[in-house]
C-alpha cells in the first residue's frame, strides 16, 4: 500500500467536498489504487491552518468547520501564516488548490502552484485564474520538475473535458466550441421566466450556495469569459485573457424580453463561443442569445451546463452536465490526482 500524502489550500465547500469523498472513496482508493492518500497540512482564509505529518484526522477538520472554529488545534507545530512558506513547510506528494479565483491576473493562485511545483508536488487547481494566466509556465514548470500541472474542476466542475482531449482524442483539429458554461446565470435567467425580477433571483441564487455575495463575476459575464479563455488556450493552443473575449452579461435582459422570446418558441441563454482558423481567432464572446427549441442549448435548465465542440473529424460532440455542485467539483480534484499518480 502506498500512502500519498496531501496539502490543501482553501478548505471551503469544495474543500469539504473533497474531504467527505475521500472518506467514502477510502476503501475503492485502496482495493483499485493500492493507495492511502492522507492529508498532511490545510491552510484556509479564515479558520486558521494545520500541519500533521501523521495526517489530519479529517473527520474531526470538517467538525471544526462546522463549528467555525479554527484549524490550528489540529497542528502538531506552529504552521506559517504565509501560503507559500505553508506549501514549502509541509511534506505532501500534491496540493489541491481551490482559493477564490482572480479573474484579472489569476493570483494567488499561480504562486501556490509555483510553490507547490517548486517544493517537488504534483500542482492540482480547481481555479481558473492559473489556467489562463499561467498555463505555459505552470505546464513547462511541471514538465522540468516531473510532476503534472491539472485543472479538470476548472471548467464544468467534475466533467471531463482537458483530460478527454488529453487522451481519448488524438489528431483531432478543434475548430470551436459553443454553449452554457455558467450555471448561475443560466439559473437566474430560467428563474426569471418563471417572472422574478434580476435581483430576486439573485438572492435565491445566493440561498443555494450557487451566486457570490457580490454575483458581478456572473451576472457580468465575467466567469463564462475565463471559462471561454481557459478552453481557448489549452485545447486551441491559443493564448487568451478574459480581457479579451467580447463580453456582455445578463443585467440588460428583463421578464419582458424573457417572455417575449418563450411566446416565439425561444429561450435566452448567456452563450459563449469560440471559433478559429488555423492559429487566427475569429471570435471569442461571452453574450445573451435567443435560442430554439430545436438547439441543444434550449433544454439546458437550472445549474446544468454544456458545451458541444466542433471538431475536423467530430462535428458535433456535445457534453452536457446536469445540476453539479461541490462534490462534481471535489471529483474532478480527485480525478486529477489520480491520473497524476498514473502519469496520464
Amino acid at each position: 500500500m502506498k500512502q500519498i500524502a496531501l496539502v490543501m489550500v482553501g478548505f471551503g465547500n469544495v474543500g469539504q467536498a473533497f474531504a467527505r469523498l475521500l472518506l467514502r472513496k477510502e476503501k475503492a482508493l485502496a482495493e483499485e489504487f493500492g493507495v492511502n492518500i492522507i492529508v498532511t497540512g490545510i491552510i484556509t482564509g479564515s479558520h486558521g491552518s494545520a500541519i500533521n505529518s501523521g495526517g489530519i484526522n479529517l473527520i474531526r477538520a470538517l467538525e471544526i468547520i462546522e463549528r467555525g472554529q479554527s484549524f490550528d488545534i489540529l497542528s502538531e507545530q506552529p504552521a506559517p501564516k504565509n501560503v507559500t512558506d505553508f506549501i514549502f513547510s509541509s511534506s505532501a506528494d500534491a496540493m489541491l488548490e481551490t482559493s477564490p479565483v482572480n479573474h484579472h491576473t489569476g493570483q494567488p493562485a499561480i504562486d501556490h502552484c509555483k510553490a507547490a511545483l517548486n517544493k517537488g508536488m504534483h500542482a492540482i487547481t480547481a481555479n481558473k485564474g492559473p489556467v489562463v494566466h499561467g498555463y505555459k509556465e505552470l505546464t513547462d514548470m511541471a514538465a522540468k520538475c516531473g510532476k503534472r500541472f491539472l485543472f479538470e474542476s476548472a471548467v464544468m466542475d467534475g466533467a471531463p473535458i482537458f483530460s478527454l482531449f488529453r487522451g481519448p482524442l488524438p489528431l483531432t483539429d478543434l475548430q470551436g466550441f459553443s454553449g452554457i458554461l455558467n450555471s448561475c446565470t443560466n439559473f437566474i435567467l430560467g428563474l426569471m421566466e418563471q417572472g422574478k425580477t434580476l435581483d430576486e433571483a439573485i438572492v435565491e441564487g445566493q440561498k443555494i450556495g450557487i451566486t457570490e455575495t457580490d454575483p458581478s463575476a456572473d451576472i457580468d459575464g465575467w466567469d463564462a469569459a475565463i471559462k471561454v479563455a481557459a478552453l481557448t488556450t489549452v485545447l486551441m493552443g491559443i493564448p487568451l485573457k478574459p480581457q479579451q473575449v467580447e463580453r456582455t452579461g445578463i443585467r440588460e435582459i428583463t421578464t419582458e424580453m424573457l417572455q417575449e422570446a418563450q411566446q416565439a418558441g425561444e429561450r435566452w441563454k448567456l452563450v459563449c463561443a469560440a471559433r478559429r482558423e488555423g492559429q487566427r481567432l475569429l471570435e471569442a464572446s461571452v453574450k445573451p442569445a435567443r435560442v430554439s427549441a430545436g438547439t441543444p442549448l434550449y433544454a439546458i435548465n437550472g445549474t446544468s451546463s454544456y458545451v458541444e465542440f466542433k471538431l475536423d473529424v467530430l462535428p458535433g460532440l456535445g457534453i452536457v452536465e446536469s445540476n453539479p455542485g461541490p462534490d462534481t467539483t471535489a471529483y474532478g480534484l480527485l480525478a486529477d490526482l489520480l491520473n497524476a499518480l498514473r502519469g496520464q
